[in-house]
């Protein structure tokens, strides 16, 4: 009888398990496998295994600058998303249930829409006859269109649109951890609301700051729809490039081997950032 309850979290997670094996793991090995095999333009796959991919993409500067844009685009899309998040989770926090309930749904309505859809929309506001460019121009205070399409800044704008949603719960979700009373235990002896949010909020919303940040730079440095419409041909990352060597150039194993170095960046800057954090919180409030 103890043996059988011993193994009935296995037997339970077994389908997810399995799942995982197949729709991630799979997946992941065959695209690892393809990006070893030579590129051969009149059948496409070759015959052997090859690291040529690999230093394709290590030697080549073009590839240099796309990486680049990308964690970039990344750490920007981030650390914007952080600005506006963490204030605005806060502020959640301390509404009442009913307009938290309202504000719940405002900020979670951008998940409930297509990201297709979304980028598109941007690309309505932001384009050189879009609704931003006329107003101005209405205004008087510009005389030609912003170009605002098609560019760097374009692209994060957008993606911040899309991104924000997951750091306001990510943090939000560590804000429901917090005692209220520790704040007002804080402003009775004195301490103002710079002090509170800086010595008492701030350190018990870090691992919500944390998780949130890491979702939303391997989100955006693995974007496509977004970049692909708003920085469209002009401005290539490493999804977009992805996309091209596949279907563009039938170049199936640079592709695969673009994706593997990809992920293998994103999980590598994660796991660093996640000890370092660690390391240094534990060091600042030990």
């Amino acid at each position: 009888m103890d043996e059988r309850r011993n193994l009935l979290p296995y037997w339970l997670s077994a389908p997810g398990v399995l799942a995982m094996l197949a729709f991630v793991a799979l997946p992941l090995v065959l695209t690892l496998s393809m990006s070893l095999y030579p590129f051969v333009p009149a059948t496409g796959v070759g015959e052997g295994l090859t690291a040529a991919n690999y230093r394709d993409i290590a030697t080549d500067e073009y590839f240099h600058t796309i990486f680049g844009r990308t964690f970039a685009m990344a750490a920007l899309v981030t650390a914007l998303c952080i600005v506006i998040g963490v204030p605005e989770a806060y502020v959640l926090s301390r509404l009442s249930p009913a307009w938290r309930a309202v504000s719940m749904v405002i900020v979670l309505g951008p998940l409930l829409i297509s990201v297709v859809v979304r980028t598109l929309g941007w690309a309505v506001l932001l384009g050189n006859e879009g609704v931003i460019n006329r107003s101005l121009l209405a205004l008087g205070l510009i005389d030609s269109p912003i170009r605002m399409m098609f560019t760097f800044t374009g692209v994060v704008v957008a993606l911040v649109h899309v991104l924000v949603p997951f750091m306001v719960l990510a943090v939000w979700a560590s804000l429901q951890k917090l005692d209220p009373a520790t704040e007002q235990a804080a402003e009775s002896l004195g301490a103002g609301l710079p002090t509170v949010l800086a010595r008492i909020v701030l350190p018990q919303v870090i691992p919500g700051v944390l998780s949130g940040g890491l979702i939303v730079f391997a989100l955006a440095a693995s974007a496509f729809a977004t970049p692909a419409i708003i920085g469209g041909r002009r401005l290539k990352v490493v999804p977009t490039t992805i996309y091209d060597e596949f279907l563009g150039n039938l170049n199936w194993p640079l592709g695969a081997a673009l994706a593997v170095v990809l992920v293998a960046i994103v999980l590598a800057v994660s796991l660093a950032l996640n000890r370092f954090v660690e390391r240094r919180w534990k060091q600042v409030f030990a």
